[in-house]
């Protein structure tokens, strides 16, 4: 197993399809919308910091 080359293949993709980084922007950022859910984690700007951390995320994923 070579996680390395599997890892630049993801972020290949990440960088080159819009749609696919938007989908796991999504489900990044869903996840943490949901766990606070079950925590009683409630803020009008829960989604919005949500979607900013997990492009942050991304963001370094993907860093050259």
């Amino acid at each position: 197993m070579n996680v390395k080359k599997e890892l630049d293949v993801v972020r290949k993709a990440l960088k080159d399809d819009e749609g696919y980084y938007i989908g796991w922007q999504s489900n990044i950022a869903m996840a943490f919308v949901d766990e606070c859910h079950r925590k009683g984690i409630r803020h009008g700007k829960l989604h919005e910091a949500a979607n900013t951390a997990a492009k942050n995320f991304l963001n370094l994923l993907i860093k050259d």
